[in-house]
C-alpha cells in the first residue's frame, strides 16, 4: 500500500458502501475515519431487509473477512417472494436464495451495519458528524461540519448517499427524475398490528401489482414490517400533493382513492403504519455521466450513480465499489493515487451505466399494464 502511506483517508458516511471501504482498508492498515452525520447508529429506523448477491455484496464480505458473521446473521427465509395481484391473489411463490453464483441470502439493515462497525478499530467512526464544506490546501483537505469541528484528510471519499454533499466537488452532474414517486411506511409488531399482511408475508416479501402501480411490501427480523407503494407522479408532486406525511389518515384515505379497485386487506398497512411516512421521488443519474479524475477525491455508491431501487443493485453496488476501489487503492501496479482513482472511476461508471439502463428498464416495467408478466419472466430477480 504504498500509495497510502502516511495518507489520512476521510470516508464522508457511515452506510454499508462506506463501512466496507473503512474495514477493507482498515484491514491492511491504512487510516482512515468515517464520519457520520447521525448521533449514534441507532438514530434512524432502519428499513427494509437487503439481499445481498455473491458477486458484489458477498463478495465484498468475503474479502473483508466477515462472511461468518453475515452467516450467524442473515435470515434464512427471507428471501421467499410472493407475487400478487392488487386484489391480493397469489401469482407465484419462491424463493431467490438459489445458491452458489445466484445466492440472494436477505439481512436486515441494523444487523448488516452491526457486522461492518463491529470490524473497525473502536474510534473509527465518528458520529454527529455533518459535513457542510471543505476547501483544499497543498494537497490536503480541510474538512468543515455542523458540530463546530474540523478535520484534515490526504484522500476524501464521498460515500454519502443520493443527496451527497461531496459529489459538488467531483461535478456538476445532477440525476433527473425517474417518473416514479414512492412512499415509504412502517408497521411495528406486524403479528398483532397487521395480521392479514403478516400472514401472507410469512417472513417474506410481498410484490403486489396493478392499475400501473405496485406495493412492495417486506417483513423484518425484529417483527416489524415496511410498505412501499410506488406510482407514477410528476417531479413535484410531494410539494403539490397537499398530502401531510405525518398524517395517518391522510394518507389512508390518498390509498384509497389513489388505488381504485386494490383489495381492502392493503387497508390494514395504512390503518395500522407507526410514525411518519416518507415520501421518495426516485431519481437516477444520467448513463452517460463523467467527470475529470481528482488526485485525493472520488466517491461512490449512492452519491456516484444514484438509481431507482428497482433492480435489486443499491446496496450491493455501493458495496462492490469500496471492494474495487479499495483494490486500486492497495495496489502497486498504480503509480500514483490519482491514477488509482481514475482507473476505479472509469471501470465504476461503465458498470453503474449497465446496471443504470436495467433498473430504468426494470422500472418502467413495474409500473405498466405487463408489470406482473414481466415479474413472472425475470422470477423476481430485478427488484430488491
Amino acid at each position: 500500500m504504498k500509495n497510502l502511506q502516511d495518507k489520512k483517508i476521510a470516508i464522508i458516511g457511515g452506510g454499508p458502501g462506506g463501512l466496507t471501504l473503512a474495514r477493507l482498508l482498515q484491514k491492511v492498515g491504512a487510516d482512515v475515519n468515517v464520519y457520520e452525520r447521525d448521533e449514534h447508529e441507532n438514530a434512524r429506523p432502519k428499513g427494509a431487509t437487503l439481499d445481498l448477491h455473491d458477486e458484489s455484496g458477498l463478495r465484498a464480505l468475503r474479502e473483508a473477512g466477515l462472511m461468518d458473521a453475515f452467516n450467524a446473521n442473515y435470515r434464512p427465509g427471507a428471501d421467499l417472494m410472493h407475487l400478487m395481484d392488487l386484489h391480493a391473489n397469489s401469482i407465484l411463490e419462491e424463493n431467490a436464495d438459489r445458491g452458489g453464483a445466484n445466492a440472494r441470502p436477505e439481512i436486515d439493515r441494523g444487523p448488516l451495519q452491526k457486522i461492518l462497525l463491529d470490524s473497525l478499530q473502536p474510534g473509527t467512526v465518528v458520529w454527529d458528524s455533518q459535513f457542510t464544506g471543505m476547501t483544499q490546501k497543498n494537497g490536503v483537505w480541510k474538512l468543515d461540519f455542523k458540530n463546530d469541528t474540523e478535520v484534515f484528510a490526504d484522500i476524501v471519499i464521498a460515500a454519502d448517499g443520493a443527496n451527497s454533499k461531496i459529489r459538488p466537488y467531483l461535478t456538476d452532474i445532477k440525476p433527473f427524475f425517474s417518473g416514479i414517486t414512492a412512499i415509504e411506511g412502517a408497521v411495528y409488531n406486524s403479528a398483532a398490528n397487521s395480521p392479514k399482511i403478516h400472514k401472507l408475508l410469512n417472513g417474506g416479501k410481498i410484490f403486489a401489482f396493478g392499475n400501473s402501480q405496485s406495493l412492495i411490501v417486506g417483513a423484518k427480523g425484529d417483527g416489524s414490517l415496511v410498505f412501499y407503494p410506488s406510482f407514477k407522479t410528476d417531479e413535484n408532486w410531494v410539494k403539490t400533493c397537499g398530502l401531510d406525511f405525518s398524517d395517518k389518515a391522510q394518507l389512508l384515505a390518498w390509498f384509497k382513492q389513489a388505488y381504485q379497485g386494490w383489495d381492502d386487506i392493503w387497508l390494514e398497512l395504512f390503518e395500522n403504519a407507526t410514525g411518519s411516512f416518507i415520501p421518495r421521488p426516485l431519481y437516477c443519474m444520467p448513463l452517460d455521466q463523467t467527470w475529470a479524475a481528482q488526485p485525493n477525491l472520488t466517491m461512490l455508491g449512492d452519491a456516484a450513480h444514484l438509481m431507482p431501487p428497482f433492480a435489486g443493485e443499491g446496496v450491493n453496488m455501493a458495496m462492490l465499489d469500496a471492494l474495487e476501489l479499495s483494490e486500486c487503492l492497495l495496489s502497486d501496479y498504480f503509480m500514483s493515487i490519482h491514477a488509482a482513482i481514475a482507473f476505479y472511476e472509469d471501470q465504476m461508471r461503465v458498470r453503474a451505466s449497465a446496471a443504470a439502463r436495467d433498473t430504468l428498464f426494470s422500472t418502467e416495467m413495474l409500473h405498466s399494464p405487463k408489470a406482473i408478466d414481466f415479474m413472472m419472466n425475470m422470477g423476481g430477480e430485478f427488484v430488491e
